[in-house]
């Protein structure tokens, strides 16, 4: 057996798209050759472990839909604070606010009321995670004590926490899809 490295020529590339892999070569023929590791193939999984793989694959799938929401909302923060330092009058900076919100009613408002109530915990701590801040704080910052704690009312009726927070050692999980997330699809 001769081992070759090639690439394939048919559109033009470049040397981080090609891959060294074994060819044996009969005649004029170059066949590409890989060797797949030895699978065991046993018996379905035990019950406790297709209780995890489940549980991991909901929060997998909660994170994934809620993570690109958790990033808008840390730039959008980061901007509307940008701007509320910039603005000294109070009248002004509250017309900013109802406007900012109108904007992201109409680009967020129907996806993120087709949140479960699951991904919305997920949100959350997703949203403490990048911003630094929970979403109560969030909300008592922009809209006034008040509604925060109206809203933080509802969120417990639907067993939600507005003041839930992201702990490395505790969402160790949440973490690893996280960086899954920013490693394979280059989302920062």
């Amino acid at each position: 057996m001769l081992c070759l490295q090639f690439t394939a020529t048919a559109q033009q590339r470049t040397g981080a798209d090609s891959v060294a892999v074994r060819a044996i070569v009969i005649g004029t023929d170059t066949i590409p050759s890989i060797t797949l590791s030895i699978v065991e193939v046993v018996d379905r999984l035990p019950k406790r472990l297709r209780k995890e793989r489940a549980r991991w694959t909901r929060l997998r799938n909660a994170v994934y839909v809620t993570y690109p929401y958790a990033v808008a909302a840390s730039r959008v923060l980061k901007d509307v604070s940008i701007e509320l330092e910039r603005t000294p009058n109070k009248k002004q900076r509250k017309a900013y606010l109802a406007s900012k919100e109108k904007e992201l009613k109409e680009q967020f408002g129907n996806k993120l009321e087709n949140l479960s109530v699951y991904q919305g915990k997920v949100l959350m701590k997703l949203i403490h995670r990048e911003t630094g801040e929970n979403c109560y704080e969030i909300i008592k910052e922009l809209k006034g004590g008040f509604n925060a704690r109206v809203y933080q009312t509802v969120a417990f009726f639907f067993g939600g926490n507005l003041k839930s927070e992201f702990n490395t050692r505790d969402d160790r999980d949440i973490e690893m899809i996280v960086q899954e997330i920013q490693l394979y699809h280059r989302f920062n």
